[in-house]
């Protein structure tokens, strides 16, 4: 699903160049739930960004699903970004005055849905985070754990190939982190392939594959007995 070769990326810091990602080498298959950890300024959301078509390598190969992604204009990454990945952030990205419905609708919207074709698709994916009662509802009259909920709702209603959640549960409490993390195994257990940028061990645990990085490269890539969140809840 996600093959990456020797991924190389730097910023200009004014006269100097800050070396990034130096050579990581990974694949995903699909269906699988991945942790990607690491300390701030491991490079771990600058790999995320680059998988999510948001950045772009300096050097290395990046294929998904067997499309290589290189050389995109933005119009061709917006294309393929609404076909093949959903995203989860942890402030959730919500439309403030557009309802939770409005909310998940709207990558259907990109993708020119009919009006009332988007809305059915958009309230059986809240039904699934367990949000319909609250489907007129605004931002505003959410708590952070329905936020998050929509959040997911929303990524998933395009039906995309990969899931990419960059620190999904780091404006949460524990309690609500936990019930997040159930509603994304339950994802997973359906066969949707899921990326999990977190810097917590136990959000990690809850995964079934960590990457571990370390000033740009991966320093440990293992297979991990999986937490169930449920166990917390």
């Amino acid at each position: 699903m996600i093959e990456i070769k020797d991924l190389h990326k730097s910023y200009k810091m004014g006269s100097n160049s800050l070396h990034v990602l130096k050579g990581i080498n990974f694949s995903v298959e699909a269906g699988e739930l991945v942790a990607i950890m690491g300390s701030s300024g491991s490079g771990k959301s600058t790999l995320l960004n680059i998988i999510g078509m948001l950045d772009e390598a300096d050097e290395g190969e990046y294929d998904l699903d067997g499309i290589p992604i290189k050389n995109l204009n933005e119009t061709k990454a917006a294309n393929y970004r609404n076909k093949f990945l959903g995203f989860i952030f942890q402030s959730f990205n919500l439309i403030n005055y557009k309802t939770a419905l409005e909310n998940v609708a709207l990558p259907l919207y990109y993708q020119k849905m009919p009006r009332k074709q988007r809305q059915e698709k958009a309230m059986k994916y809240l039904e699934q985070v367990g949000l319909k009662e609250w489907s007129h509802h605004l931002p505003s009259e959410l708590s952070g754990g329905q936020k998050q909920r929509v959040a997911i709702a929303r990524a998933m209603v395009a039906e995309p190939k990969v899931l990419l959640a960059d620190e999904l549960t780091g404006a949460l409490d524990s309690t609500t982190s936990y019930e997040v993390m159930e509603l994304i195994q339950k994802i997973n257990d359906q066969g949707n392939t899921i990326l999990v940028v977190t810097h917590e061990t136990d959000i990690a645990q809850m995964c079934k594959r960590i990457v571990y990085l370390r000033d740009g490269v991966i320093i440990k890539d293992e297979k991990v007995k999986q937490v169930r969140a449920k166990a917390h809840v």
